[in-house]
């Protein structure tokens, strides 16, 4: 579980964050949702500790963060896995060894345990027979699979998603959404996951929060969501035709 109180950062004496409180549970999918420039890339960004937040406190099961030394947060590092916007994957390296990366920088494994380790990630993202194969001979959405393999290789007890579904088609983010949901319930991880796309909010929101102007405005379920009468998220969520039609059959 990774607990956040009253988490506060700005930039140039600009505040972005004010005062964010919530808790991400592990073997649930916890969705941050927002309009551009709310605050919920620096918020995703300060849990990872890439930004040095202002005030408040975030919890790893117990273990603040702002307490670990250097080798306390290298040790927490390694218990975290990355699904970014653009992949990330290494042109010049094949998907085996884009996976494997990570591993033989820090794992100790021998080159036997890590294809090992590899070849069981690929598969359970449903990729077999593209390990020789370079990111430019993949779809985008079998990138994304990469790059969730890649992620899950270290068998992470966090797993941070930043908009895992940009730039896919509907029917790929839908399977990149399962593939995420199945793994994160499987493994128990505690799954963050920042997003535009709607429909990962209604088919995978465990536990979703809604920032506006740096302050969480909002917080439940996927459920709750089509039942809120909190007027700020019902603009966000029903400014597309879509779910202006859900909401009228409700």
């Amino acid at each position: 579980m990774i607990e956040v109180k009253n988490l506060h950062k700005g930039f140039g004496g600009e505040p972005v964050l004010k005062g964010i409180s919530t808790q991400f549970k592990n073997g649930k999918t916890n969705l941050i949702i927002g309009q551009s420039g709310s605050g919920k890339t620096v918020f995703l960004k300060s849990l990872v500790g890439l930004h040095q937040i202002d005030q408040g406190e975030i919890y790893y099961d117990g273990r603040r963060l702002g307490e670990m030394d250097d080798d306390e947060r290298k040790a927490l590092r390694t218990e975290m896995g990355m699904v970014f916007q653009g992949n990330a994957l290494f042109d010049s390296l094949t998907i085996e060894e884009n996976v494997v990366f990570a591993l033989s920088m820090f794992s100790g494994m021998t080159k036997e345990e890590m294809l090992d380790r590899a070849n069981f990630c690929l598969k359970r993202v449903n990729l077999e027979n593209v390990n020789k194969k370079f990111p430019a001979e993949l779809s985008g959405g079998m990138q994304k699979r990469v790059a969730l393999a890649r992620a899950i290789a270290f068998k992470p007890k966090y797993l941070f998603c930043d908009e895992p579904n940009s730039g896919l088609d509907p029917k790929t983010a839908i399977v990149i959404d399962n593939l995420i949901r199945e793994i994160t319930q499987e493994f128990d991880i505690t799954t963050v996951i920042n997003t535009h796309d709607m429909n990962s909010v209604m088919e995978i929101g465990d536990h979703i929060i809604y920032i506006k102007y740096g302050i969480k405005e909002w917080e439940g379920t996927s459920e709750d969501i089509l039942n809120t009468d909190n007027e700020s998220i019902n603009d966000f969520v029903y400014s597309s035709e879509l779910f202006r039609k859900i909401k009228t059959k409700l």
